[in-house]
């Protein structure tokens, strides 16, 4: 889950949503830059949370009782395992890219315990299978988990509301195209993005997130029925060129 204090209490957007997000974002992107197997990419994009634990399991809440925020979760081999159980029913396109987000996220955990160097080992290795099988360049598969990724960046920055203030820039990431985008929250209220990447003057954004007054939980099982029955609001964003 993606957890935003709220003048309320806290807002909750699961991480399921916030990848459906960074698809539209994806789909959005200007034709002539899309990467291999675009339609294929975006599925990857959108279901690249998909295997997280149910909120029955033992890390949705800090030891305070709040909810807890992804970022407070410690890496969990078998969540892991079940992402690419789950992308590889979608075939070695799904696969590759899932597996290279893995890398991403949790090579700097190598050398820590075997078991993950063997998981990370596994990922390389199969990478370089589907590489293969694929008939594609590593600079190929690059480009498309490059383009995943700061699609994902991008998202992530929306629904957790790190556009900062008073028109200030932030630094989105570098692209698939290795050139830096930076996105401004302006005055209107709209949100610009420099330079432009995407095929439309305007992209309009929207993503489900659910408002809870509850400050602190007892149980998983109780936060979990909280969700169920919290009222349920849309953060919107138009996104607009210069």
């Amino acid at each position: 889950m993606i957890v935003n204090p709220h003048e309320k209490g806290w807002e909750i957007i699961y991480q399921q949503a916030h990848a459906l997000l960074a698809a539209e974002i994806g789909f959005a992107w200007q034709t002539e830059k899309r990467p291999l197997h675009f339609l294929q990419t975006l599925a990857a994009i959108a279901q690249h949370d998909d295997g997280q634990r149910d909120l029955t399991g033992r890390y949705a809440l800090t030891p305070a009782g709040a909810p807890a925020n992804f970022t407070q979760l410690p890496f969990c081999l078998e969540q892991a395992q079940q992402v690419m159980q789950e992308a590889r029913f979608q075939g070695r396109w799904r696969s590759l890219l899932t597996s290279m987000h893995l890398s991403f996220l949790y090579e700097e955990l190598r050398g820590q315990k075997k078991l993950w160097d063997d998981f990370l080992d596994e990922q390389l290795a199969s990478q370089k299978k589907w590489r293969h099988g694929l008939k594609i360049k590593k600079a190929q598969a690059q480009y498309a988990y490059d383009f995943m990724q700061w699609c994902d960046r991008f998202s992530l920055i929306l629904c957790r509301n790190e556009l900062p203030e008073m028109e200030r820039a932030l630094e989105i990431s570098n692209g698939p195209d290795q050139i830096r985008y930076e996105a401004t929250q302006l005055k209107t209220g709209t949100v610009r993005v420099s330079p432009w990447p995407f095929q439309e003057k305007q992209v309009a954004l929207s993503v489900e997130a659910r408002c809870l007054t509850q400050l602190q939980f007892s149980s998983d099982q109780e936060l979990s029925s909280a969700l169920e029955q919290a009222p349920i609001t849309r953060k919107e964003w138009l996104l607009q060129k210069e």
